[in-house]
């Protein structure tokens, strides 16, 4: 059986002759994989565990109001971009094309919605938020056609794609595009953690930056209700923190997924079922 060492050195030559992929994509996708043989794995002691404080999960009404000068609430905006991850397909809820698509009511897609709830921001306040779509492979033809019908709004919007990494036969460890499997079946998107090193490789972080933007609001395509909340990024940037994240108290109904804990000084998830101790 071959090491873990003799894996890999394998693999980086297979990948090496994709050419459907950038390098940064084969360099990502060799890492993945080197992560996952080298067993690297997070075991939790349960008595180590706390409840994170209010100075970490810092409550929402204790936030400083907005400021009332819509002129400071503008120039708060054009520091800002809404990034909606448009990866997934609907396949789930009975359509073949991206989820963002999908009607929700009167005649109003996910995307419609979304479009519709920035244009009402700019509007407002005369800024430039701009719309970022991060599409995959599986989304990206489609979705370049659809926000053809967004080109009159007073919004700017911009797509890329998240990593494309190929799909790896059990049995001896090979690409399944080396095999000859060159579809989309052959491949798969490596979910919404990619979004940080896509969006720098894209390039669109760079010329974001050199517009002035500083920060980026993350959800889902389907989520209608992860909007922009001007008291968190007026948060943000007084305290210049680096990354927040909403989140709200579990009910009983929140079964699935972890959640928030403070770890040996650390805030971090929690796994959604008990970990083995150690």
């Amino acid at each position: 059986m071959a090491t873990a060492t003799e894996k890999i050195s394998a693999l980086q030559s297979a990948v090496a002759g994709l050419n459907e992929i950038s390098e940064n994509e084969k360099s990502g996708f060799i890492n993945l994989v080197s992560r996952y043989l080298s067993g690297e794995a997070q075991h939790v002691e349960w008595s180590k565990i706390q409840t994170p404080t209010d100075e970490v999960v810092v409550p929402y009404d204790s936030l400083v109001p907005t400021p009332e000068d819509p002129s400071e609430v503008k120039n708060l905006l054009d520091k800002l971009v809404v990034l909606k991850l448009n990866g997934g397909l609907g396949t789930t809820m009975g359509c073949t094309g991206p989820k963002s698509v999908i009607e929700v009511r009167d005649g109003l897609t996910f995307l419609d919605l979304i479009v519709i709830q920035i244009e009402n921001l700019n509007s407002k306040y005369g800024s430039n938020v701009p719309l970022l779509l991060m599409n995959s492979f599986n989304t990206h033809d489609d979705t370049q056609k659809i926000i053809e019908k967004y080109q009159n709004s007073n919004i700017e919007i911009h797509t890329f794609n998240q990593s494309q990494y190929p799909r790896l036969v059990v049995e001896d460890f090979v690409p399944l595009p080396s095999k000859g499997r060159t579809d989309k079946d052959g491949w798969y998107p490596p979910g919404h953690g990619d979004v940080f090193p896509s969006l720098s490789n894209s390039g669109k972080l760079d010329a974001l930056l050199s517009q002035g933007k500083e920060y980026v609001f993350v959800a889902n395509s389907d989520n209608l209700g992860a909007i922009v909340d001007l008291k968190i990024l007026h948060h943000l940037i007084q305290n210049k923190n680096e990354y927040c994240m909403e989140v709200t108290p579990k009910t009983l109904a929140d079964v699935k997924g972890g959640t928030l804990i403070s770890y040996e000084g650390r805030v971090q998830a929690s796994p959604g079922n008990r970990p083995s101790p150690r």
